[in-house]
């Protein structure tokens, strides 16, 4: 059975914040949840843990090492869970951990716009300051900016998003190498979100920043959450560079805080749900192609061209010449998106859009985009 599968009426009853957050007949294609059932094997560790009423604090490192057993086989990616890997709450929080061990009240902290918006609220709400290097029209890394902010800005960290969120791109070797190369050059500290590592098309590498020259003095923080639709289980993961392991032991994140429900249907996911996520990913591209297929014909004004990286579709509504694309499809089309606004002030004419879900509902969205014009 497909993965993306779920029929509309049983997604309705959810209580989850993308199917209650707007009125009942508005499609909900925005927040990052997918429309997946839970893993047999995720569900049967959780539903045992309940049962014998174990409900207490997380203990050991199995998240960890199933981690680092998933990272040597995807990657190539050696990793010593023992030294390399703390346990945390979340991604964003695992983020702030680092931040505050790296870096001091008042430093530059680089982003690249459009991007996911909590980055730029945890840097401006634990007093550092934001230094944009935008992406280039195309999507990409630019590094020529990067090294100019670097160079002008003089900043402390650099927070990097890999694959991006929200344009999907799929950073290169090449890419990964150069900006690694230029931090360490200035003295910046790396960080780096990995949480969509694992949903990138078939036939696309992905490439984790502490397998390219110089990644040794990287930090790497990601989750099972994103892949496996675990977003209700909050458990994130640090891994630091070999040469930078010190940042594990100054972050006020404790271990412990990782909740043990959470820390143990991570560890299921990993351990037990790779072919899932391989399949996934299959069903993700040809959702990509429906959605660019869909919108040359319906709304050939648009043009769709996806990305390898996410779940999640960029698109430019500039042509349709609407005063808030993200508004007028909701409120007239009764179809939900992300607005590119929240990503970068310079993207209000985009949305994002959430291909984790059924073809059906693909269609249904464009359906509903072009009866909204």
């Amino acid at each position: 059975m497909s993965v993306l599968s779920v029929p509309l009426e049983e997604l309705r009853t959810r209580l989850s914040a993308k199917w209650r957050l707007y009125d009942p007949d508005i499609l909900p294609m925005w927040v990052a949840e997918m429309d997946t059932r839970t893993h047999p094997a995720v569900h049967q560790v959780v539903a045992e843990a309940l049962d014998r009423g174990d409900t207490g604090y997380a203990c050991g490192s199995a998240y960890a090492e199933a981690f680092a057993a998933m990272a040597a086989n995807r990657w190539n990616w050696q990793l010593a869970p023992s030294t390399q890997i703390r346990r945390g709450p979340d991604v964003m929080s695992s983020i702030i951990s680092v931040l505050l061990s790296t870096t001091e009240p008042g430093d530059a902290v680089v982003i690249n716009p459009p991007v996911y918006a909590p980055f730029r609220e945890v840097i401006r709400n634990y007093g550092r300051r934001v230094v944009e290097a935008p992406l280039t029209a195309a999507g990409r890394l630019d590094l020529a900016t990067i090294e100019q902010a670097f160079g002008t800005e003089r900043p402390a960290a650099y927070l990097l998003c890999s694959p991006h969120n929200p344009t999907g791109a799929v950073h290169t070797a090449a890419e990964l190498t150069e900006v690694m190369t230029l931090a360490n050059q200035a003295g910046v500290q790396l960080i780096v979100d990995e949480i969509h590592a694992c949903l990138v098309d078939p036939g696309t590498t992905f490439v984790p920043i502490q397998t390219v020259p110089g990644g040794e003095r990287a930090v790497t923080v990601t989750s099972a959450g994103k892949a496996w639709n675990l977003a209700g289980f909050k458990a994130g993961l640090t891994i630091a560079g070999a040469e930078v392991t010190e940042i594990l032991a100054k972050g006020p994140v404790s271990g412990q805080s990782t909740p043990h429900l959470a820390n143990l249907a991570h560890t299921a996911a990993l351990t037990h749900a790779q072919d899932w996520v391989d399949d996934l990913v299959v069903e993700i591209a040809a959702n990509k192609r429906l959605l660019a297929d869909e919108l040359a014909v319906t709304i050939p004004q648009l043009s769709y061209q996806p990305a390898e990286g996410t779940y999640l579709a960029w698109l430019d509504c500039t042509p349709l010449g609407l005063a808030n694309p993200t508004r007028q499809f909701r409120e007239r089309g009764r179809v939900a998106f992300s607005s590119g606004i929240q990503f970068a002030q310079s993207h209000r004419q985009w949305v994002r859009i959430n291909l984790a879900c059924s073809p059906e509902l693909v269609r249904e969205a464009v359906t509903r985009m072009a009866a909204s014009l």
